[in-house]
């Protein structure tokens, strides 16, 4: 599950933030990378137009890690042109297959 750190006014992006992200595939599983729980955290700071997304990948030895880390930072600078986009790439908690959500379990069976 994702956590926001949102201003009360600008809460509406959530959902546009959230967006954003489900455009990024994880090429080996074929599932988004919110659906697959691997987003820990979004961060919107208004003020300084800067985003931040704490994320982690499904395994450390990820081969296609940069391309991953790369599509997350261009879906937010592409969705908003006006903010500056980091990605944090974190291990903890570690990510597996329980911690994936029931939408994503239910993509990764195909239905």
């Amino acid at each position: 599950m994702i956590t926001f750190d949102i201003p009360e006014p600008l809460f509406f992006l959530r959902a546009t933030v959230t967006d954003a992200l489900k455009t990024v595939i994880d090429p080996e599983l074929h599932v988004n990378i919110v659906d697959l729980g691997l987003v820990y955290h979004v961060r919107v700071d208004d003020l300084n137009r800067y985003i931040l997304i704490k994320m982690t990948l499904s395994s450390r030895n990820c081969p296609m890690s940069d391309s991953i880390l790369s599509g997350v930072k261009n879906s937010i600078i592409r969705t908003f042109p006006d903010y500056q986009a980091e990605v944090s790439l974190v291990w903890e908690p570690e990510w597996n297959y329980s911690t994936i959500p029931e939408e994503g379990l239910r993509k990764l069976r195909g239905r």
